[in-house]
């Protein structure tokens, strides 16, 4: 005999240092469907919560770096086996969160799983691209190294929920980079359930930090911290934020800025190769002795 069963409303946390903590402030607010129907509750960070989310960026950040590029790669390989094994989950949210039909939503979803084995092919292989030896009028070896630049702040893309996510967050890593990330504030849901797959993962805690709430508060907290190396506006399109007030928080400490585009890009017409894997790298160049 079947029975009526209550909804179990969900309040979902913020995912910092690996883990899942309310907001300090105990804030929350709802996140509905394309139609504004109520799908659940999550936190809204405060200036503390950005503070926090950057300390366990930082702390994780050396060691990131420090890992191979075959064991970075493994990694995110490990973060696209889990998306496909909770796909079904994933379109299921990307298509209330979107507005879109079942087949419009496994599209995006498989472009997003997709663009994480992209990356990870990656791993080993940008430094070629970027790097190398230079011609030096001496008897010496020049070399150019690329190297992440450090703890990378990014405001996700409003409209693409996941892969507009995947687009940003992912290339930051492939080189060593730790990100704080602000998810889409009216569509969170599939950020929110990837912050569950990073948890279960081989991503070690700290090296990616996902925070939920509004963007016209948390965004100006991120441009103007000193301790926060780059930052990306790609998101930043289709929001009410001072962008030009951004850059110039961001300038206080020289941050590496990568502006918001003038219409959000169409994540789905394929990945952007090393572009914005190098966006968030610096370039060392090491000099050696030939030997004799």
């Amino acid at each position: 005999m079947a029975t009526d069963r209550l909804d179990v409303r969900k309040t979902y946390k913020l995912y910092l240092g690996g883990r899942f903590p309310r907001s300090e402030s105990g804030r929350t607010f709802e996140i509905t469907d394309s139609k504004g129907r109520f799908l659940a509750n999550a936190a809204r960070a405060s200036r503390k919560d950005v503070r926090d989310a950057v300390v366990a960026a930082r702390k994780a950040q050396q060691g990131w770096a420090a890992a191979t590029a075959y064991n970075r790669g493994q990694v995110l390989y490990r973060v696209a086996e889990l998306l496909e094994g909770r796909r079904d989950q994933f379109v299921a949210e990307v298509a209330a969160a979107e507005g879109l039909s079942t087949r419009k939503a496994t599209s995006q979803v498989d472009a997003a799983i997709d663009r994480w084995v992209h990356y990870a092919g990656w791993t080993d292989k940008y430094a070629q691209v970027d790097g190398g030896l230079n011609p030096v009028a001496g008897p010496y070896f020049d070399l150019s190294v690329p190297e992440p630049t450090g703890v990378v702040a990014a405001i996700a893309p409003q409209r693409s929920s996941l892969l507009g996510l995947t687009a940003v967050l992912a290339p930051l890593l492939v080189s060593g980079n730790t990100a704080v990330v602000v998810a889409s504030e009216r569509r969170a849901l599939p950020a929110i359930t990837l912050s569950e797959v990073l948890a279960t993962s081989d991503v070690p805690g700290g090296v990616v930090n996902l925070l939920t709430g509004h963007v016209t508060e948390l965004a100006p907290v991120l441009a103007g911290h000193l301790d926060v190396d780059a930052l990306d506006l790609t998101g930043c399109t289709g929001t009410e934020v001072d962008t030009e007030e951004l850059e110039r928080l961001a300038a206080e400490n020289v941050k590496r800025v990568v502006p918001a585009p003038a219409e959000e890009p169409a994540f789905d017409a394929g990945p952007a190769g090393p572009a914005r894997i190098l966006a968030f790298c610096e370039t060392k160049t090491v000099w050696h002795p030939k030997g004799t």
